[in-house]
């Protein structure tokens, strides 16, 4: 496939994308540490306006990548560069509240400097002149992360919440048109960013049952935290995906790219989220399966689910593939296990969201409700 300049465009992630996300997706693991030390409102708030941040410019990686492959070294180096600015950035995670504000804010100034600094390298003349519309914002809301850092206490809450905004309206202010996105490309980049995170959720059940002695207790949870993660991957990866791909192939370039932003963007925030919610309450579960959860947890473990359903459904929205009116209620119904977890065992609301997931799925696959060649995407840009 080619751009507007007739630049052939990756159709591939290449293996140092791979590795970049890997170092991306260390970030999750640590803000899922913050919610399991601080599972209140607090944390949640927290991990909401780091996460803003932090997927903002994942984003933006998965993006310039699209526009500037890797694959002269000094566009390596500078790529491994960014990573070790994540990797600076993910140490200061679980502080970045506490102490480390600046060193999160050091780090994120970097990241978006690496960032304006590869796509500038573009030798489309189109995407250039998008970056440098993009650029002032992004580094706005990078001076005020930083100032945030500086400051620490509620100043750094007002202005990490205020630069989480900025960046996200910015696509409605600063239309991304001028980007070519290369479908099988962008599509596979936030496909295995999203299995990387669902992986790290059974590395939390891992962690939580380090040192913990094997019994039918213990499996028995390990297996139904593993067929919880099993679900998530089902729902996304269980066509949506392909169907994706299909959309943004199908679109003209200019509605591409804003729904490329308003599904990968706006759509995998709330997925992202989400999986930190479970990860978070898993680890906290294992080896105490038979208690009865306080009410964070419980909601942390109910919302999560809700949060990547409503992700996916807003993605499906937005690329106009299969139909999102059960996984909406889906979404809802899950949130009536949380007194199963407060009332009667953490095990039986895990089993219960198992269920309710499962059902979803198996109600799918019997009643046909999808749109497995893309045939109503392709009908809408004919």
């Amino acid at each position: 496939m080619t751009d507007v300049d007739g630049r052939v465009l990756p159709e591939r992630v290449s293996t140092l994308e791979l590795f970049f996300d890997l170092v991306f997706v260390f970030t999750i693991t640590q803000l899922t540490t913050v919610l399991v030390g601080h599972p209140n409102a607090k944390g949640v708030l927290q991990v909401v306006l780091m996460l803003g941040v932090i997927w903002w410019m994942y984003g933006g990686y998965a993006w310039l990548t699209n526009a500037v492959p890797p694959d002269r070294a000094s566009r390596r180096l500078l790529l491994l560069g960014a990573m070790g600015s994540y990797l600076v950035l993910a140490l200061s995670v679980p502080q970045a509240f506490s102490g480390a504000g600046l060193s999160f804010g050091i780090a994120y100034v970097l990241v978006v400097s690496v960032h304006m600094l590869l796509f500038s390298r573009s030798t489309s003349s189109t995407v250039t002149q998008a970056i440098a519309g993009l650029a002032p914002y992004n580094g706005v809301s990078a001076l005020m992360v930083l100032a945030g850092g500086i400051a620490g206490g509620t100043a750094q809450y007002v202005l990490w919440a205020l630069a989480g905004i900025f960046e996200w309206i910015t696509p409605k202010v600063n239309e991304p048109s001028g980007f070519e996105v290369g479908p099988a490309h962008f599509v596979e980049r936030h496909g295995l960013v999203v299995i990387i995170a669902i992986g790290e959720s059974v590395v939390a059940v891992g962690i939580g049952a380090a040192g913990l002695p094997i019994d039918l207790e213990l499996v028995a949870v390990a297996l139904l935290g593993l067929l919880l993660t099993a679900c998530l991957w089902w729902t996304y990866f269980g066509g949506d995906d392909s169907r994706a791909e299909i959309a943004l192939s199908a679109a003209p370039p200019k509605p591409r790219a804003i729904m490329a932003v308003e599904a990968f963007g706006y759509g995998h925030l709330p997925i992202l989220l989400g999986i930190i919610g479970i990860a978070a309450t898993l680890k906290r579960t294992i080896g105490h399966a038979s208690d009865q959860l306080a009410l964070e947890p419980a909601l942390s473990l109910a919302c999560g689910a809700a949060l990547f359903l409503l992700g996916d459904v807003i993605m499906r929205h937005t690329l106009h593939i299969g139909r999102a009116r059960w996984r909406t209620l889906a979404a809802a119904a899950v949130l009536v296990t949380i007194p199963l977890g407060t009332e009667v065992a953490a095990v039986a609301q895990l089993a219960a969201v198992v269920l309710l997931l499962l059902g979803l799925l198996a109600w799918e696959g019997a009643t046909g409700l999808d749109d497995p060649d893309g045939l109503g995407t392709r009908r809408r840009w004919s």
